[in-house]
């Protein structure tokens, strides 16, 4: 199989100045003893700068967003053009916060991944359910829909990290069980094969969103198609490190 355990750092619209720097001296103090593991962390975009300069070099950022087209009269918004240019490597998009409070629709996201890829970006792709959705049954047919409007635009998976964020789960301090978030990430990884390819639903990581603490990232780690986690509260707590190191259960 060999997909790497992928673990991001959403630090959403959070710290100041003497926040981050203690942020980063805690990862950078860390033991980290997963050896089978990508990490990424995603400061607000005034902090990109300075965390990728002082953060050790194993730990990669991300920005939380990016424009949708090359950059002009867009006020506020960053394009992956400058994103690019300062060494960023990766961004989240799509993310479930963006799509219900600034009306992101699924064709808009699958737009910007186009866009950030084409720019020489790597992409988390957010996709995920609200609880009215899955209570109602609809979970596949929501996360299939934002799947397919990223399909639909792309044909190079490789920089391509899927995270399945419940939205029910997302700052509640509820987390999907490992059953269900097996479950949804089998089904996604099924989707990927009948309506891209076996080799992108092999390879793509698929990684688990909502509110993944210290405490609950070994046993979801050890479901089959949970390639990872995006995430946000515990990122900014010393425990992210506990949950980079869940990692290990992959190859244990």
């Amino acid at each position: 199989m060999g997909r790497t355990f992928f673990v991001g750092g959403n630090w959403k619209c959070n710290g100041t100045t003497e926040q981050v720097e203690k942020i980063v001296k805690t990862l950078n103090d860390g033991k980290i003893t997963a050896s089978n593991v990508e990490t990424v962390v995603s400061p607000p975009y005034v902090f990109l700068p300075t965390v990728k300069a002082s953060l050790r070099p194993e730990i990669q950022v991300a920005a939380q967003n990016c424009w949708v087209k090359k950059g002009g009269a867009f006020t506020g918004e960053v394009s992956a053009e400058m994103l690019a240019n300062l060494g960023v490597p990766w961004v989240i998009l799509g993310h479930s916060e963006r799509r219900a409070l600034l009306g992101e629709s699924n064709e808009f996201v699958g737009d910007k991944v186009a866009y950030a890829l084409a720019q020489g970006l790597k992409v988390i792709a957010c996709v995920g359910e609200t609880l009215e959705q899955r209570e109602a049954g609809s979970t596949m047919e929501v996360v299939s829909a934002q799947t397919k409007a990223i399909a639909d635009k792309i044909t190079d998976w490789t920089n391509v990290v899927i995270a399945y964020e419940p939205v029910w789960a997302i700052g509640t301090g509820k987390v999907a069980t490992p059953a269900q978030a097996q479950e949804v990430h089998a089904n996604l990884r099924e989707w990927l094969k009948t309506n891209v390819s076996p080799e992108v639903a092999e390879t793509t990581r698929i990684i688990y969103g909502g509110s993944v603490t210290g405490a609950s990232a070994n046993e979801l780690a050890a479901q089959p198609d949970v390639d990872g986690f995006l995430v946000g509260g515990a990122s900014l707590k010393p425990e992210f490190i506990d949950i980079i190191n869940a990692a290990s259960v992959k190859s244990a």
